[in-house]
């Protein structure tokens, strides 16, 4: 039964595979004239006579069946003999029995004169070739010079950085124009199209490998013309907080209060929300202090307000504020804030002194200041009849000498300082930041 099913389908297909498309077409004449045969060969000869490469072939015609013999140098032009013969007028049937050369000679000649045709053709355009390359030097030349002046990029350019991808752009402008000029006098303008257009595949490939890379240089640019910073000014990008040292085409820099070096990528820092402290030169500080629940809260939020306010170092615009925030666990905590100058006081000195002053103000009212932390203490009376010390009268408290405006001086900003101007005067690291640019 399969061998019955195979022999059907090979029966079938027969035909089909039988059938050439090089096959002349048309419907075959009754008579047979050995003359036309005559004809036949006489003009396939002619035509195969004028091609190159059809040398040892041989035709025969009978009863209008063309047979061709021979060898020829590739299987190409064995093949090509077909769609030549099946044109000519007359011919019922093409059989083509030509076969590729083995002959080395034979298939090492046409490639010896194609390739002494190509010398000869390259020597006669060497002159032309010559004219082209030094149109080509000259454009390029023209484009090098000007890029490297720096009156028009830097009065245009908002930084050199910016003043650089100015130059950049005008040496490839020029390069391009140059190609443009040398191929236009070599006459092969079409080659300029196919160089465009697998530049722009290579670079579409690069793009890809170096997304990251792509990413942050231009992050950079956009950076260096909005500059939401500027050198020394203290921010806080994705939770690192730092004075900042420089810009750099890939990554901006910071010098953390503990003098580390943070470098944080320009497309984070793009992307990310930036905290920039030295914008305003007033800067707030608060804090949290709980006081006992049987107080009087709001003679404690008045005084409180009033002993940040008389703080040497307070600024009384905008004034200090306190306000009871929570009632936690054996306390009721109020928030107290307070303003100063950033440049002159320490943020962190000014609030430290702000707790101790506003703590001995409120223990010195007779307001107790709990303690949140459980403690669990064995009491005994003495041996006299005392009671324990923790039951004891409390002993009053020692008042708190008041500060001075040159104990909470930011005497640190200047060491920073001081490290980050030894950064920025480095001159083998460029810094796209400016004093006196444009801000966001």
């Amino acid at each position: 039964m399969i061998r019955a099913l195979v022999l059907l389908l090979c029966l079938c297909a027969g035909p089909a595979f039988a059938q050439s498309t090089d096959q002349p077409q048309g419907t075959i004449g009754v008579e047979d004239s050995a003359s036309q045969d005559a004809a036949i060969a006489v003009r396939i000869r002619g035509i195969l006579n004028e091609l190159d490469g059809y040398d040892g072939i041989t035709v025969t015609v009978s009863s209008g069946i063309v047979t061709l013999r021979g060898t020829t140098i590739d299987t190409t032009r064995a093949a090509r003999l077909n769609d030549i013969v099946s044109r000519v007028a007359g011919d019922v049937a093409i059989e083509n029995e030509v076969a590729e050369t083995t002959d080395v000679v034979a298939r090492l000649n046409p490639a010896v004169e194609r390739f002494r045709t190509r010398v000869a053709q390259g020597l006669a355009i060497l002159p032309l070739a010559a004219v082209a390359l030094l149109a080509f030097v000259i454009v390029l030349m023209a484009g090098i010079l000007l890029a490297r002046m720096r009156r028009p990029w830097d009065r245009i350019a908002p930084n050199a950085f910016i003043a650089n991808i100015y130059r950049q752009i005008v040496r490839i402008v020029f390069f391009v124009s140059g190609l443009v000029i040398a191929l236009d006098i070599l006459g092969a303008t079409a080659l300029l199209g196919t160089i465009l257009g697998a530049a722009g595949i290579v670079g579409l490939a690069i793009g890809f490998a170096v997304r990251d890379t792509v990413e942050n240089f231009i992050a950079s640019i956009m950076l260096s013309i909005r500059q939401p910073f500027r050198p020394n000014d203290i921010v806080e990008i994705e939770g690192d907080v730092g004075k900042v040292i420089r810009l750099t085409s890939r990554a901006t820099i910071l010098l953390s209060f503990d003098g580390n070096h943070i470098r944080i990528p320009n497309a984070t820092v793009f992307k990310s929300r930036i905290v920039n402290y030295s914008t305003n030169d007033e800067r707030r500080y608060d804090f949290q202090i709980g006081v006992a629940s049987d107080g009087d809260l709001e003679q404690v939020r008045d005084l409180a307000e009033q002993v940040v306010a008389d703080l040497p170092f307070s600024l009384k615009d905008p004034a200090p504020m306190t306000w009871i925030d929570r009632i936690g666990d054996g306390a009721v905590v109020l928030v107290v804030t307070g303003w100063i100058d950033q440049r002159t006081t320490s943020l962190a000195r000014a609030k430290g002194e702000a707790i101790r002053m506003v703590k001995s103000a409120i223990e010195a009212e007779g307001i107790e200041v709990p303690d949140t932390t459980y403690r669990i203490q064995l009491l005994g009376g003495g041996q006299d009849g005392t009671p324990p010390p923790a039951l004891q009268k409390a002993l009053p408290v020692k008042k708190q000498k008041g500060v001075a405006a040159e104990e909470v001086e930011d005497t640190s900003q200047a060491s920073l300082d001081r490290l980050v101007e030894a950064e920025r005067n480095d001159p083998e690291t460029p810094d796209l930041l400016t004093d006196n640019g444009l801000t966001e």
